[in-house]
């Protein structure tokens, strides 16, 4: 019976030690792994120097995140993004693309 009790106290002992290393994988992340998180996803579909210079502004708050010149398709996609988050629709939309495209926007 002792050989029982030893075996019960063992896969107990188990069980804490397995829940305790689980606790330690399921941490938050910090602040800035957050921040970096967050920053790959703002530049995401970008490749290579861009895509490295993108993150490096937004991790350094720099106001510049944004290439100087963009491609036509980026350009459409963050005018897109723009106008659904202004939430335009019909003429306003088309008034605010046409500027946006431009660069006056």
């Amino acid at each position: 019976m002792s050989k029982r009790l030893s075996l019960i106290v063992a896969s107990v002992a188990l069980m804490f030690a397995v829940s305790s290393v689980h606790a330690a994988d399921t941490k938050q992340p910090t602040a800035s792994q957050q921040k970096l998180g967050d920053c790959a996803k703002q530049n995401k579909g970008k490749k290579g120097d861009d895509y490295k210079n993108g993150v490096k502004a937004c991790m350094s708050g720099s106001t510049t995140a944004a290439p100087a010149k963009q491609t036509p398709q980026e350009k459409m996609k963050s005018c897109n993004v723009d106008a659904n988050a202004k939430a335009l629709k019909g003429d306003d939309r088309k008034k605010f693309m046409s500027g946006c495209l431009k660069g006056s926007s």
